[in-house]
């Protein structure tokens, strides 16, 4: 074998090498990012549950008002429509459009029934709707810890070459929205029945300032 020959056989086996090395880089980069942007997409059915968990909630809390009026009925339309707008949103910002008109509702009911809050099944709902807060806080933070997580991996400056050599645009492996800081949707109103409320026979309603 000639030195010519043996040059060849070389340079082959390097860029055979190299393409080996990067094949197995970009596999490596490309499941990372599949694994990361699952969690996302995990965490985000999640938000969107604890978010639509809400919504169910106010009918239950329409029913404990004897008789339902016209406006009781078009309460229950608007959360319907807002709660499918939850089940088919795909930002942050959508949920919290949706939701705000959920808390606005919420509000409603406990604010033009003040009667009812004795009952044990009101008492039972506004335990429920309290729980169901700290349900959504929850998932709203492992949603931004999970979409912090996917959007440092896919943005490092190897990783984000690799992905845009070995990805295609159906992979859809983008920077995420998280939910951000200035919750005015998100925040469900908070009713208060405290001393206050107890002395003056209403309960007092109020959505927590931040």
């Amino acid at each position: 074998m000639n030195k010519l020959t043996l040059s060849i056989i070389i340079l082959f086996l390097v860029i055979g090498g190299g393409f080996a090395i990067f094949y197995l880089y970009g596999t490596r980069i490309y499941d990372g990012a599949v694994t990361r942007q699952e969690k996302v997409s995990a965490s985000w059915g999640n938000v969107q549950g604890a978010y639509q968990r809400r919504a169910d909630l106010i009918p239950n809390l329409v029913a404990t008002v004897q008789g339902a009026a016209e406006n009781e009925k078009q309460i229950l339309i608007e959360v319907t429509n807002a709660r499918a707008g939850i089940n088919s949103a795909t930002t942050p910002a959508e949920i919290d459009q949706n939701a705000s008109v959920i808390n606005r509702a919420i509000s409603v009911v406990f604010e033009r029934y003040p009667e009812v809050r004795a009952t044990q099944n009101f008492q039972m709902l506004q335990a429920q709707l309290e729980g169901t807060e700290n349900r959504i806080n929850t998932e709203r933070n492992l949603y931004n810890e999970s979409v912090k997580d996917f959007n440092t991996y896919i943005r490092g400056f190897w990783r984000s070459k690799a992905l845009n050599l070995v990805a295609s645009s159906d992979d859809n492996f983008i920077k995420r929205e998280m939910f951000d800081a200035k919750p005015e949707a998100q925040d469900a109103p908070k009713v208060d029945f405290s001393k206050k409320a107890e002395n003056s026979g209403t309960p007092s309603s109020e959505t927590p300032a931040h």
